[in-house]
């Protein structure tokens, strides 16, 4: 069966909008039109992908696992499309990935005087993405935090971060000047898969409120600043490596340049 790209976009905007109405507008389409349009996309799928009230439309798990899979097929499709017509304007364009807290400035100022007919875009991760756009197409290169998945990539190590506990103002730790491990036995922790956050801005906002603590790189620390929450070093927590990733099949175009003076300006940057 080949899959309707139409008809995945249309299905969407219905996930996200839970609402036929107002996906229908969002699409500039009429409702009946979307409506037969998703009916038929189910039966092209052999299952039903929403429960639909007279109030309501919710994913069922087949429409929620479609949900998850949409993003990244959309992603690679637009970024081939992409790529497709800059190549035929003759255009040159790479887009950086990069993790929370790590910064890329310094690697681009260093590559764009060397290839100033390269327009390079950067792309900020979510928390949980990490190797993901390396693989559907969105980025050419990524400033990336260990552990992801690095089958199919070339790293390159930048250097290490330690990490920090962050804790509300209101924690009695936090008044320690350093802790260690075993402090924080029993503390319930964020971002694992008891409580997992969609954002680190929700993660500090939960934290900040007393639901939880963190255990974060200390950039991503300096980069949340905020007076209800204390960064506390976190003496024998192992470091987290920072490496440069690109796919191992991207050996051609302005990627692997931007990889070799990336790589000597990101590790100055670090001090390794």
């Amino acid at each position: 069966m080949d899959l309707d790209l139409r008809k995945l976009r249309y299905f969407v905007a219905v996930a996200e909008h839970r609402h036929f109405g107002r996906a229908a507008q969002a699409l500039f389409i009429a409702q009946p039109v979307l409506s037969r349009q998703i009916r038929a996309f189910e039966q092209e799928l052999g299952c039903s992908l929403f429960t639909r009230t007279t109030r309501s439309v919710e994913l069922t798990s087949a429409g929620k696992q479609l949900y998850d899979e949409a993003s990244r097929i959309t992603a690679v499709v637009d970024g081939a499309l992409r790529r497709v017509h800059e190549a035929r304007r003759g255009e040159q364009r790479l887009v950086v990935a990069f993790s929370p807290g790590l910064h890329v400035s310094d690697a681009i100022r260093a590559f764009t005087p060397i290839h100033p007919d390269v327009v390079v875009d950067v792309l900020p991760l979510r928390w949980w993405e990490q190797d993901a756009p390396l693989r559907d197409g969105r980025a050419q290169l990524g400033y990336l935090r260990r552990p992801f998945d690095d089958s199919g990539l070339r790293t390159v190590p930048i250097g290490h971060e330690t990490k920090v506990a962050c804790l509300p103002v209101t924690h009695p730790l936090a008044g320690r000047r350093a802790l260690t491990s075993a402090d924080l036995d029993g503390e319930p922790i964020l971002g694992g898969r008891a409580r997992r956050t969609s954002s680190l801005e929700e993660k500090f906002e939960l934290i900040a409120a007393g639901q939880g603590i963190a255990l974060v790189p200390v950039s991503i620390a300096d980069s949340y600043s905020r007076p209800d929450l204390v960064y506390l070093t976190v003496t024998d927590a192992l470091p987290v490596e920072t490496c440069l990733a690109v796919p191992e099949n991207n050996r051609v175009g302005p990627a692997p340049d931007f990889l070799d003076i990336a790589t000597a300006a990101l590790r100055r940057r670090t001090g390794a």
